[in-house]
């Protein structure tokens, strides 16, 4: 029975994921017209699922960060019931932010789940200093870098468009370069950067959800991480559609080149976060390069980005209440 109730929340966590997540990786193909809503989801569905995979060869960091170890006594790491509340909360915090149609982090939400679950469980007794070096630190300081990161690399392409003559009327690009239509090159490339954050973000991802069925010796690697691929996939094809909006439509207004380079500055991060082990949020990175490219610009839509942010701040608390009151509930 609690193997079940574990598995059955793992589950919670990959659908919920999948439906606020998936998109992210695509939201910029979609954004700028480079193509349509369904072409995009089924591109981020395959990516993301090649990601998962690859997470079985590169994500084992990830598997040993998020079953708690580092945070609380090395005994619960294994504890079925404590794994269960940590994966309830965090799953229901994402459904709830994704019928909001809030992109918000689900490693934010398994981390803050696992505080709320942990403080219960040992009584108050969490490391601090080993949460903040390991956890607190990569995740606020990713987003910041993405923007910073996509502002820069936005302005430094432009000069470069400029200065080999490629001109621009009505948010499409003129002329060639080296004797190729700059539109065509760009739109593969851009194809490229998406399915390259997409991919990032399984593997970035999917090992933090089997963490919690690996933990507790209730599945190996090989069960774990195919389920978890299933769940995301089958969350972001249902459930995707609110998040894209918001990603894709409500942050900034994107041309295909400025589209380029957010994904090109979240798919550098979270592959490089993902082959060290940090956890860092797609979500975070992806948001981030977003803006930074609107600020390039001037058109980041400030209103949209503060309610995002506010969805961020919440996301801790929240998931660490509900699953302190699962844990609570089931006995603990």
């Amino acid at each position: 029975m609690p193997e079940i109730a574990l598995v059955l929340a793992m589950c919670l966590v990959a659908c919920a994921n999948g439906a606020n997540d998936n998109f992210k990786g695509v939201a910029t193909l979609y954004g700028s017209d480079t193509t349509s809503y369904r072409v995009a989801l089924a591109w981020a569905t395959v990516a993301t699922f090649a990601g998962s995979m690859a997470a079985l060869l590169l994500g084992w960091r990830l598997v040993a960060a998020f079953s708690g170890s580092g945070i609380v006594a090395e005994e619960l790491t294994h504890d079925a019931r404590f794994l269960t509340a940590a994966g309830l909360g965090a799953g229901a915090t994402v459904l709830l932010a994704s019928l909001r149609g809030l992109p918000i982090s689900t490693t934010h939400a398994l981390l803050g789940s696992l505080v709320g679950a942990g403080l219960i469980a040992s009584h108050g007794e969490i490391r601090i200093a080993s949460l903040g070096r390991g956890f607190v630190l990569p995740l606020l300081a990713s987003p910041v870098v993405a923007l910073g990161s996509s502002w820069v690399l936005y302005r430094s392409l432009r000069r470069a468009r400029v200065a080999f003559g490629v001109g621009r009327r009505r948010e499409r690009y003129l002329g060639s370069v080296i004797g190729y239509d700059p539109k065509r090159v760009l739109d593969a490339l851009h194809f490229v950067s998406a399915g390259l954050v997409s991919f990032a973000r399984g593997m970035n991802d999917t090992p933090k959800i089997a963490a919690l069925l690996i933990s507790a010796h209730a599945a190996g690697g090989g069960v774990a991480f195919p389920v978890v691929a299933i769940a995301m996939a089958t969350g972001g094809m249902l459930g995707a559609r609110r998040v894209a909006e918001t990603m894709s439509l409500r942050i900034t207004s994107m041309n295909r080149g400025q589209a380029f380079t957010a994904n090109s500055v979240a798919a550098t991060w979270v592959l490089l976060a993902s082959h060290f082990g940090l956890p860092v949020s797609t979500t975070h990175v992806s948001v981030g390069g977003i803006v930074g490219v609107g600020g390039a610009t001037g058109h980041t839509r400030w209103g949209t980005f503060a309610q995002i942010s506010a969805a961020w701040i919440t996301t801790v608390p929240v998931a660490a209440t509900l699953a302190a009151a699962v844990y609570a509930l089931t006995g603990g």
